[in-house]
């Protein structure tokens, strides 16, 4: 009895000199692990998964202490995205909190009992992800970006700041999920302007190269990037492009802004993001991702760098001056 209590003394005493660290070692791990799974690359969409763990922390989460965050990126392929997901599941990952198409897709083929928080840019209705948006249904819930339907915005914005603006050049992946639908959408809208769509397929960063060479050589005014997991990764290589082509090209998210980008409209991803942790907390305490309300989108940037537009010999109108969020000077 001597001894057991002398030794329990030493234990407490341990502990005590090794700090919190230590204590939380021996505690038992029963924190719920989640899994966040984007199709994109690390590179580019790090910022995304920095605006999930702050939504978390404001919903009082600590990681490594209350929750465990495994993230995981696609690097825009489609079998490391499915490995990816089988490796989430495989680590009983109470969500997982999905980033794209593709992602989604690789969750949903894997799992119909496992939580899904969907980060998608399609209807997700049309896209028979879920039953409607007030009752979901199954599985999945989350947030739609509606990147499809801003399309014929964006092409909007860019008719109206370049002037004599005629044929655009539209960057696609026609083996993304989203591609095909945003194909459709992108040749109804360009033509419903009176705009000649010149589109280029790209698969790799070298059919990239090879599509400003095209735009370039056919006299394309403009450029859009249709998103996708690969012009997401190869975002920054495509703004060097459009600065040495000196092409004006409207993007989707203001995160390309920060390589010299012209113009970006689009869904605020970061805010979709730290949204995504409110679903996470509803679910961990108890919520069904059936019941759960898929969230559309409330807030909107556009972005416009003027230094790109005088290199470029535009004058971007007052109007369109006045509706920007942010002006880069």
């Amino acid at each position: 009895m001597r001894l057991r209590t002398i030794r329990l003394i030493a234990t407490l005493v341990l502990g005590l000199l090794a700090g919190p660290s230590a204590a939380h070692a021996q505690q038992p791990k029963n924190i719920p692990r989640i899994g966040l799974l984007i199709s994109g690359g690390r590179s580019a969409t790090a910022p995304l998964a920095d605006a999930f763990r702050e939504g978390l922390r404001e919903l009082a989460y600590v990681e490594a202490i209350t929750i465990t965050l495994e993230v995981r990126w696609g690097e825009g392929k489609q079998d490391r995205i499915a490995a990816l997901a089988t490796e989430l599941l495989q680590l009983n990952v109470k969500i997982i909190i999905t980033g794209g198409a593709s992602a989604l897709l690789a969750a949903k083929k894997r799992t119909n009992l496992v939580p899904i928080v969907m980060l998608t840019g399609r209807d997700p209705v049309r896209a028979g992800y879920v039953s409607s948006f007030s009752r979901p249904g199954g599985n999945i819930t989350g947030l739609t970006t509606i990147a499809t339907d801003l399309i014929t915005k964006r092409l909007e914005l860019l008719k109206e700041v370049v002037p004599r603006l005629s044929r655009v050049a539209i960057l696609w992946d026609p083996e993304a999920r989203t591609g095909p639908a945003q194909f459709k959408e992108a040749n109804v809208a360009a033509r419903s302007l009176g705009l000649k769509p010149q589109f280029l397929e790209v698969r790799s960063r070298d059919d990239i190269e090879s599509a400003f060479r095209v735009a370039t050589r056919v006299g394309a005014q403009g450029l859009i990037p249709i998103r996708s997991p690969l012009t997401v990764t190869w975002g920054k290589f495509i703004s060097t492009l459009a600065i040495e082509n000196r092409l004006p090209v409207i993007y989707d998210d203001r995160v390309f802004m920060k390589s010299e980008g012209f113009m970006s409209y689009g869904t605020n991803l970061p805010d979709v993001f730290r949204r995504a942790a409110t679903f996470v907390d509803k679910i961990l305490k108890g919520a069904k991702p059936a019941d759960l309300p898929v969230e559309r989108p409330t807030k909107f940037d556009l972005v416009i760098n003027l230094k790109r537009a005088r290199q470029l010999g535009i004058t971007i109108p007052p109007a369109v001056l006045y509706r920007a969020d942010k002006v880069i000077k």
